[in-house]
């Protein structure tokens, strides 16, 4: 049976399952919803899609081999997940994170924290093409700072985000930058300078409101801002030689560098760095005397692969100087899979293809043709989570009717961007959110609200739609 017999009825009784079942979850369990039982949960969606696909003929096989397939293409972003915690084992126990939000407390002053926080992302992300890169390096430095000037990590997380996504979406080393023209059949860089007319407007309101915010929070003063900063001296050798390590990662990213060497580098370089100005740390949380080869390997690995925690003279450095390592992660891969099971089935029995047709066939003029476009992209991160695919299935279902109403292909791949690469974040079961999250420590939940930039885009592609502003016709 062709997949698209599908009614529209069929197609999201699954969603409507899914997103029901985890708002349930989410009431229950709360922020402990990511450990395990939403995951659950995916893979119950999973099931509901499943027993809707062998009721259309759809082999068992054939659902099988497009989870494979799915899985396959979330390797890279798994196997970066597992690099990210040992890198932050190792920078921890190196004391470059301590580092960073040493001097970040003496820079940063609480007024512009939060404006400054997407401008330095923004700029990282712009220069490397990715937001996991910002935020697993500059990210986690900034949520630490912020967090013992008692700014809500909620907000914090949203600047960072909105920064990293910002940069992302303009920088031509981007993935996904890249992807949107190829699938619409633009030019790179003519679809960057389209991109501006929505994106810019959309980081000024987003710095306009957190500067409203650092404005009107109290945080803390500069005495408590002293007392951070001597415990901080007292636990870690800090000095300027710590910064090499994530300077050298930024570099390698910019030149192209496989994330994977680059962040691999990273953490051997930590790890260096650990023995060369942080004996005594290695001491500490190994619970040995002397120093010797054992002791260090030891150390080193603990922080690489498992959980390992510093304790300092003040309790809230005791809270943030934590890290779970490699095995920190797995809740997140876990959750990766999960949604990969149920966004493999959803496809396999064509329930995406048949969701992006209904709101390709209600399009009858121009606005409501990119507001399907819109709803496309969000239905396809909502269901097969993953931010590509939410640029790759509109892109194949939407071409040919942009092509037909005369518009450039940079309509499409800009709406696509706007839509598609930055929401992704905002959905907790999406590789993307599970990525941030994971790496942040902060819930969606949590920041989703603040992530300002990532939801506005949508409705800003919608606003120039709309009143017909930079709306590029086919010469």
């Amino acid at each position: 049976m062709k997949k698209n017999d599908l009614s529209l009825g069929l197609a999201i009784i699954p969603l409507i399952f899914l997103v029901s079942l985890l708002s349930i979850n989410v009431f229950i369990y709360g922020d402990n919803a990511l450990n395990g039982s939403n995951q659950f949960i995916l893979l119950i969606g999973g099931v509901v899609a499943a027993i809707i696909g062998f009721y259309k003929k759809i082999p068992y096989k054939t659902m099988i081999t497009k989870i494979a397939e799915n899985l396959q293409s979330v390797t890279g972003a798994i196997l970066i997940l597992l690099f990210v915690g040992a890198l932050a084992g190792s920078w921890l126990i190196s004391g470059i994170i301590p580092a960073m939000i040493y001097f970040g407390l003496k820079l940063l002053h609480p007024t512009i924290f939060l404006p400054a926080s997407v401008i330095i992302c923004a700029l990282i992300s712009l220069a490397t093409g990715s937001s996991w890169t910002t935020s697993a390096t500059v990210g986690i430095a900034l949520v630490g700072i912020g967090t013992v000037l008692e700014i809500p990590s909620g907000m914090i997380a949203g600047a960072v985000i909105s920064g990293a996504y910002f940069g992302d979406k303009l920088s031509p080393l981007s993935d996904t930058t890249n992807l949107a023209p190829a699938m619409a059949g633009g030019e790179l860089f003519k679809h960057i300078r389209y991109m501006t007319y929505t994106t810019i407007p959309s980081i000024l309101v987003t710095l306009f409101v957190f500067l409203i915010l650092s404005f009107t929070m109290t945080t803390s003063g500069n005495t408590e801002i002293n007392e951070l900063l001597l415990a901080i001296e007292e636990k870690f050798t800090i000095n300027m030689w710590l910064f090499l390590v994530p300077v050298s990662v930024i570099v390698l990213i910019v030149k192209k560098t496989p994330p994977l060497v680059a962040l691999l580098i990273g953490t051997l370089m930590g790890a260096l760095f650990a023995l060369l100005f942080q004996s005594q740390i290695l001491l500490e949380i190994t619970g040995s005397d002397v120093l010797n080869g054992s002791v260090a390997y030891q150390g080193i690995m603990n922080a690489i692969t498992v959980s390992t925690e510093i304790a300092t003279s003040n309790i809230l450095l005791n809270d943030l100087f934590v890290s779970g390592g490699m095995k920190g992660m797995l809740g997140t891969i876990w959750l990766i899979i999960c949604a990969m099971v149920f966004g493999g089935i959803m496809d396999a029995i064509g329930a995406l293809s048949r969701i992006s047709l209904s709101l390709l066939n209600w399009a009858e003029n121009t606005f409501q043709l990119f507001a399907s476009t819109v709803a496309s992209c969000l239905a396809v991160n909502l269901t097969a989570s993953d931010q590509y695919l939410s640029i790759v299935i509109p892109g194949k279902m939407f071409k040919k009717a942009f092509e037909e109403r005369k518009l450039a292909p940079e309509n499409l791949s800009r709406t696509m961007e706007d839509s598609g690469t930055v929401t992704s974040v905002l959905i907790p079961w999406n590789t993307c959110g599970a990525y941030q999250s994971g790496v942040l420590n902060v819930g969606v939940g949590e920041y989703f609200i603040f992530a300002i930039f990532n939801w506005i885009s949508p409705f800003m592609t919608l606003l120039y739609a709309a009143l017909n502003i930079k709306i590029l016709k086919k010469s």
